[in-house]
């Protein structure tokens, strides 16, 4: 039983380097790089993590086994390893169930969204979008799609519950091609740029605006947008257990932290400050200036901070103001969305991007809008 035990140990130090090269990664300047990193887990990873929980819980329970059991240890030992036992082999088992359980996020920080990204984030083209491959397709009307993560569809476990895919399927595919240039954290610059760049010229074009869309101008122009460190709010070592952790990661993004004042603060003096809006609507005509260039038909979806839906409204209309001045066609939203009750508004409890409710509400507006052009 002695030789089984010092066996058991052994293993049980090997497994100990696994765990820091697995776990600690940073510690051996080694980076794990694989494709949709950092935003999505490895499927690999995690089933090389799942081998060493797994092989971890056989020597525990070996020497549980012969030390424990076999050898009729001091009743107090054997007491204190009766209880301690079970619980790590309770809490290992849910460590490796949280390791598969998925959950969208908004900045794709916890752990949950980086496995939800790699489950739901499909399909990626090659230019690097949500979306299907880009073909040439003469004959077809091409309708571009830009914006942010809301435009991507980030939250959505269905790509076909997106407002772009649900009007590509309304206007008819046998006569429209609707591309989706939706990329989670683009401003309105960055949109602009992608647009020009797109190997297909469009027809119309769709833009998706968000408030956050002016956040870029107004750090450069030198306001501040404070926001805390992630988990800044826990001291180690509870730290490097959250961040490494799936279970206490999950249940750690459970909690309330950063609250939505800061930012909202940081939206209304964007807005009212001339040199930042003046700026960001010099950044807006880039895609307005290519829309008569092409001739193309242009329509904009406002969509608000879908809990604050007044005050992005008033934060956001000298943009709306500008694009009109401009030939855009500004499609209303608020009111629809008002009718849906608000936690029907989100695609989950840690994500405030549109649900599918919104997105198809957003599609008919647009079918609606088209139709009447």
């Amino acid at each position: 039983m002695a030789s089984k035990m010092i066996t058991s140990l052994v293993r049980i130090m090997f497994l100990g380097i696994f765990f820091v090269f697995l776990f600690y990664p940073d510690k051996f300047q080694v980076k794990f790089d694989y494709p949709g990193f950092p935003q999505s887990d490895s499927w690999y990873i995690r089933l090389a993590k799942l081998s060493f929980w797994l092989l971890l819980i056989i020597e525990v329970l070996r020497i549980f086994y012969y030390g424990i059991v076999k050898s009729k240890a001091n009743k107090l030992i054997s007491n204190i390893a009766t209880i301690v036992v079970p619980i790590f082999v309770t809490l290992v088992f849910l460590e490796i169930i949280f390791m598969y359980i998925p959950q969208s996020h908004e900045g794709v920080l916890s752990k949950a969204s980086q496995i939800w990204w790699e489950k739901y984030w499909k399909p990626v083209n090659s230019l690097g979008y949500h979306d299907k491959e880009v073909t040439q397709e003469p004959g077809k009307k091409h309708v571009l799609v830009v914006g942010d993560s809301f435009a991507a569809g980030h939250g959505l476990k269905n790509v076909d519950d997106r407002f772009s895919n649900i009007l590509e399927a309304e206007l008819g595919k046998d006569k429209y091609t609707v591309y989706n240039l939706g990329m989670s954290g683009a401003d309105t610059r960055d949109e602009a740029k992608r647009l020009l760049e797109f190997p297909v010229k469009p027809d119309i074009i769709i833009l998706e605006y968000f408030p956050n869309d002016v956040d870029k101008v107004g750090i450069e122009k030198g306001l501040s947008l404070s926001a805390s460190e992630t988990y800044a709010d826990i001291k180690s070592p509870i730290t490097t257990l959250v961040s490494r952790f799936y279970l206490p990661n999950f249940i750690y993004w459970q909690l309330p932290h950063t609250g939505f004042s800061t930012f909202e603060n940081f939206v209304q003096k964007a807005y009212s400050d001339t040199t930042i809006l003046n700026a960001h609507l010099r950044d807006l005509s880039k895609i307005t200036n290519y829309k008569d260039s092409t001739g193309a038909k242009m329509y904009a979806v406002f969509v608000p901070f879908l809990s604050q839906m007044e005050k992005s409204a008033g934060y956001t209309k000298p943009v709306e103001d500008f694009l009109k001045s401009k030939g855009v066609t500004v499609v209303p939203l608020n009111d629809g969305i008002n009718k849906i009750p608000v936690k029907e508004r989100v695609v989950g409890k840690n994500d405030g991007h549109a649900s599918a409710a919104v997105n198809k509400l957003i599609a008919d507006r647009l079918l609606e809008a088209m139709k009447k052009d």
